[in-house]
């Protein structure tokens, strides 16, 4: 049996919106006289792809997530994938498996835009930092280099002082 479905009106509902009146077109007196002839304008398209042939990997692995960005050389975002954009939920968005996955989805969203050669960065300590260089690898991208930028600290924090007992 169909329901039908029941809307609640309103008294804004069931009144007219007010029409706003145009104004007319009011012309200073010094530029009365003057007849200016409308050309039409040709409207020149941009490209709506622009090409990308070198470009940027960057990989950002931690313990929780993957996710893999691939720039320009200026530093502009061409594609971006990650393991929860996905579907992976959980403790399955770290997985070298998922990593793989996602490095080839952003492989593919890049391809639209002729990207050839890439360099890859590498960041963060994780399960899944060679996986990701491997899915990237099997794509056939030509790769330049590969370069690890993980933050490492040096000599840490100072250190809490010694308990007086």
């Amino acid at each position: 049996m169909p329901t039908t479905k029941k809307t609640a009106t309103t008294k804004a509902a069931k009144e007219p919106k007010a029409v706003k009146e145009k104004e007319p077109n009011i012309v200073a007196p010094e530029t009365a006289d003057v007849s200016v002839a409308e050309e039409p304008v040709a409207k020149v398209l941009k490209a709506s792809k622009k090409q990308v042939l070198n470009g940027i990997v960057h990989i950002n692995i931690s313990y929780n997530n993957t996710l893999i960005a691939i720039s320009d050389l200026a530093g502009n975002v061409v594609a971006f994938s990650s393991a929860g954009l996905l579907g992976f939920k959980g403790s399955k968005k770290s997985t070298p498996y998922a990593a793989n996955l996602v490095a080839k989805d952003v492989i593919e969203k890049s391809k639209r835009f002729g990207l050839m050669n890439v360099r890859i960065v590498v960041k963060g300590v994780g399960p899944a930092r060679e996986s990701a260089i491997r899915g990237i690898a099997g794509t056939g991208m030509n790769i330049s280099s590969i370069m690890d930028t993980t933050p490492v600290p040096h000599n840490g924090v100072k250190s809490s002082k010694p308990r007086r007992i």
